[in-house]
Order: structure tokens, then sequence, then C-alpha cells
């Protein structure tokens, strides 16, 4: 799931899991000088010795801005968007892309994803007393009008932590909240480690304090929710209120005016916006399929497009009249072997030892029998490259370039089914199990863009190459709610899945992999991989050098398991247009950029 939560400064991405884990790291920035000017196609991208492409993450175009104005976006995707529009309830990266523009997180952060005071509310953390305060700057206001209070704050834990509570939020960071099990049991009303001080300010209190919580982990929840809004509406109908679906309200520098649902989103200037008024007039959002966007752009119908695809990379790179930005992107894609199951009313994984996918030579044969080095290059024109580890090089120190990961070798996949037992008994050219039995490995991927099913037909065919039998789920590819939906429920149809996690903005994965995470969709746990998670978040991780270390050798460790098989490290690309006046994607780009500075120099989209 390509569960990623990025904003327009990286900011929005540090609020939790993407649905997916926040994560902290720093990657290197291209030059985004004035130099650009003007917009050079394709931002000057190049290939580098590796042929991965690199490129600039900013441009600055020449003209007068205009005062006002309305800027048109294009959100590329193949189905509607989901439209939950709270961080604490929403379930993928589509929402989080919309929510950017008027649902801003409390806290900035730095080019290392570590908060800083840069943002709405800023973070002290006592370690020694295992206590964070946590208090908003003032005049930080609703885009109605109200001011965003201490409630506000508190609101969101309590949503989070409500025994009827529908979203995913809900897992081992938040338990390290002082009363929040007693709260989320039933057994308290209030949540007793969470204090509001005055009208701006929240201490919470927690059992430990770890690094990750420096970079909205462990427990720093980044969101506020406006309980004046909300608070009449029972916790369990959030989801499905028009509050949120309909009217949300944010503090960021749009408000929403009009929503068509799963099609298209219209905001307004927001005159409270605590940064000072915005430029623009307005900014609508419009859903466009991958099979347009390309014409789409070429006859100027947009100025920016969100979550563009780049698998079509080839075919906008030299797109008259926009330059298009890069920036390598905070996800991985991934094969996922489903391991066990989820018990929801013990809210942990309980691994299967007698699961499809329980042996572990069979997990590690299906990796070295795939060439992702290929794929990237192939299907994806170098934007992408083969993954080792399921820590991002963006990460920094966390990530262990010496990981060797499952580099294509067939030959080894080979043995290694010799050795466990996997055997041709019929002459088929399909493996049967060490016990004699038939094997059909049912592959569950996702429609959308044109590699989709190229790609998974690629990985079926290497699978077979080895004599393994893998077949689609359903015998398709699959919608992308609807295959969310399916790997979450554990569907027995499913034995192994391609997916996407966005890491946010905090390398800690105890969000993804941790036993008491919802979103470890494989399942998969081990007492060493719990000790793994409790040294990555304990007191002694704020000596970066150690904790480095353990992530060094949970990846070791990890790596060789293979609850998963990464697959991909990803550049995301953005295409601005040439009337745009100034637009900066890089993580480190300047504290006073943001939307409500974006402008245009001319009343329409330029296509040369």
């Amino acid at each position: 799931m390509s569960k990623k939560k990025y904003g327009l400064l990286g900011t929005t991405a540090a609020i939790a899991l993407l649905l997916a884990a926040c994560g902290g790291g720093g990657g290197e920035d291209t030059d985004t000088s004035a130099d650009n000017a003007g917009g050079n196609n394709a931002g000057g991208a190049e290939q580098n010795a590796d042929g991965i492409v690199e490129f600039e993450s900013g441009v600055q175009n020449e003209g007068e801005v205009q005062e006002g104005g309305t800027l048109n976006v294009a959100l590329v995707t193949d189905s509607p968007f989901q439209g939950l529009f709270s961080y604490e309830l929403y379930e993928d990266g589509y929402d989080a892309e919309l929510m950017q523009f008027n649902i801003e997180t409390l806290f900035g952060t730095d080019e290392n994803f570590q908060i800083d005071d840069s943002g709405a509310a800023t973070l002290d953390l006592d370690q020694e007393a295992n206590k964070a305060t946590i208090q908003l700057k003032e005049g930080v206001t609703w885009s109605d009008g109200e001011p965003v209070k201490a409630e506000d704050m508190v609101y969101s834990y309590e949503v989070i932590g409500h025994p009827d509570y529908t979203g995913i939020r809900y897992d081992s960071s938040m338990m390290n909240i002082v009363g929040m099990e007693e709260y989320k049991a039933g057994d308290a009303d209030t949540i007793s480690g969470i204090t509001v001080v005055d009208d701006r300010t929240i201490e919470i209190q927690y059992k430990e304090t770890g690094v990750q919580m420096l970079q909205s982990g462990g427990g720093v929840w980044s969101g506020a929710m406006p309980k004046h809004q909300l608070q009449d509406i029972p916790v369990g109908e959030l989801e499905s209120s028009p509050e949120i679906r309909e009217n949300p309200i944010g503090f960021g520098p749009f408000a929403v005016q009009n929503i068509v649902p799963g099609e298209s989103v219209e905001f307004v200037a927001n005159e409270h916006y605590y940064k000072g008024e915005p430029v623009l007039d307005r900014i609508i959002v419009e859903v466009v399929p991958s099979s347009s966007i390309v014409a789409a752009l070429q006859n100027g119908e947009y100025d920016i497009a969100l979550s563009m695809p780049t698998d079509l990379y080839e075919t906008y790179a030299d797109l008259p009249g926009y330059t298009i930005l890069g920036r390598e992107e905070l996800a991985y894609t991934y094969i996922g072997f489903k391991l066990g199951e989820w018990d929801s009313e013990a809210g942990e994984v309980v691994p299967n030892p007698d699961a499809k996918m329980a042996d572990l030579s069979l997990r590690q044969a299906m990796g070295y029998a795939i060439d992702n080095d290929a794929v990237g290059s192939q299907f994806y024109s170098g934007v992408r490259s083969r993954a080792n580890s399921a820590i991002i090089p963006a990460f920094g120190g966390y990530h262990n370039p010496d990981v060797e990961g499952y580099p294509y070798d067939p030959e080894r996949a080979e043995q290694l089914l010799d050795e466990a037992g996997y055997e041709d008994i019929d002459g088929d050219g399909f493996r049967e199990t060490p016990e004699g039995e038939q094997l059909v490995i049912k592959f569950a991927s996702m429609a959308g863009g044109e590699t989709a099913e190229p790609i998974a037909e690629y990985y079926m065919q290497s699978w077979a190459q080895v004599g393994l039998n893998v077949q689609l789920t359903d015998g398709r590819l699959l919608e992308f709610n609807s295959f969310y939906d399916r790997v979450e429920a554990d569907d027995p149809e499913i034995d192994i899945y391609q997916a996407a996690w966005g890491t946010g903005t905090d390398p800690t994965p105890d969000g993804l992999y941790g036993r008491q995470a919802p979103f470890n969709y494989t399942r998969w746990a081990t007492e060493e991989n719990d000790q793994f998670m409790a040294d990555m978040t304990g007191e002694q991780s704020f000596d970066t050098e150690w904790r480095e270390g353990v992530f060094h050798e949970w990846q070791e460790y990890f790596s060789e398991q293979a609850p998963i098989i990464p697959t991909l490290y990803r550049n995301e690309t953005l295409p601005v247009n040439n009337r745009v006046s100034e637009f900066q994607w890089g993580y480190d780009a300047p504290e006073d950029f943001g939307w409500h500075t974006v402008g245009v120099t001319a009343d329409a989209p330029v296509t040369e």
C-alpha cells in the first residue's frame, strides 16, 4: 500500500505512519538556486554512473507574481480518493496529498526530519522525567476562525485511544503513554498521563522516552483535531461523518470550499493562517487517471501533478513548459509473505508456523529469483533502483549499505529449494512441497499504471523459471482499495503480495514490523525482533552511534528472516509549470516557503 504521507516540504510526513511508520534521516538535495529560473525542461535531470536519474529539487521561475489566482493541481490515481480528511483516520497517501493544503501538522522538521521550532507548536522532551511538553504558538487558528487549543491536541489522543476508534493509528507507541491502555480498555474516562497546563500547553507522561520521539514517534502525535466541531459525534461514527468527509477544517494555509467525493477538492485561501494569508485565492485538485495525465500536462491543464507515475517518466521527461522536480521518496516497494493473522482482541500479530510461506528457504528463494536491478532500469528508466534493506538510504547512518539483500541469483534460488525438499515430482515443471503436495502460491498485486501488469507478470515468470507455480489472486490485478482491505483482513486467497510503504520521517520500523503494529501485514513476529524494536526505542537510543548499530544489526537479521523482500527504492517526481513562481520540494526547503507563498506569474499554465 502506498501509505505515503509526504507534504510540500516533507514536514507533513512527520505526523504518523502514512499509513506507515513515521521516519527520519537525511537525504542529499541538489542545488535549488535561481540558476533554474525560467524552468529548464526536466529540471536538469541527468543519469549518474549507475544509471539512476538525479533531479533538481526546486525551481524559481521569472515573472511578476500575480495577486490571487487559481492553481490547478492533478492528483494522479486510477482509483477515487477515499476522502478521510483526518490524520487520525486516513489510510492512504492520496488523502494525505489532499490534506497537505488544509490540515497542517503541529511540528516543523529540519533536514534530518527531527522536530524543530518552525511549526505551529514546539516540543520539549524531558528524558529524565519521561515527559514531553507541547506548546502551541500564539495565533494558530482553525480555518473557521476558532483558536487551536490544548484540548484539540488532547482530543487527537482521546480519539486514537478510544475503545470505539475505527482507525489504525493505535499501536505500541500510543501504549507508551501513561494511562492510555486503561483508557483504551474502557477502564478510565480520561488518559491519566496527559495534562492540560493552559490553553496552549499540554504535558504527556510516558513509560519511557526514546529518540524517536524527536521525530513524532514513540507516542508523540503531530496532529490536532477540532474538538469544537467533532466532540458531539460518537468516535465510532467520525469516519463516516460529514465533518470529516465533506466539511473538514484545519489550520493549514487553505480551507476546503467544496468536495466532489472521490473526484476533486476546491480549496480557498485561509485568511486565518498563522504564517500569513496565502498568495493564491484558491487551489483546485482533480483526480486524473495515469493514462491521461501526460496529455493533460501537454495541453496545459494543470500547474502541478501530485503522485506522478514514475513508470511513465520517459513520456514526460522533456515536457515543454514544465520543470520536472525530483527527490528521494520516503518509501520502498516490497514483496510481502503472509505468515500469520491479526488478533484484534489482543491487538497483536499471531504467527502461524504452518502458513504456506512459513518455510524460510522458500521465501529466500523467491527473493533471489527476481531481478530488481532490471525492473528499476527497464520499467522505471532509472528512476527506481534495487532495494537492499527495509531502512531507506534517506535515513543516513541508520541505513546499512552492507546488507546484501536479495540480488538476482536464480541458481542460488534453485539450490535453496532443492535443499529444502521442494521437487517437481509429477513432471509438470512446478515443484511440490516437501510433503509431496501441490504448491500453488496466490499472489496479490495492485492494478494501476502501465507497468503494474507487466511487472507482476515478470515476477511470476521469474518464479516459474525456478519451478514455483505463482498465480494472481482471483486471476487478476486488484483495485487499490480492495487490495488493502483484503491484505489487512488476512484473506486466505493471498499468500504473497506486492505493495509499498511510505516510511514517514522516523526510521524506527516498529510501526510496520512490531508485534503490536496493525500495519505488520505479514503478521510476522519473533522474540528476537521484539528485542530489536525495544532497543531501538529504549532509553539508550539517545546515543545515536549505539542506536545506528542496533539498526544495522536488525537489518541483517530482518533480511535473513525475509518476512518481506524489499524490491525497489524510489524517486518521486513533480512536474511544475513554468508559471508557478517558486517551488521547493527538497527536505531541506527554506522555513519561510510553503503553499501560502506559492503564486503564479500568468493567467494560465504555459506549454512551451
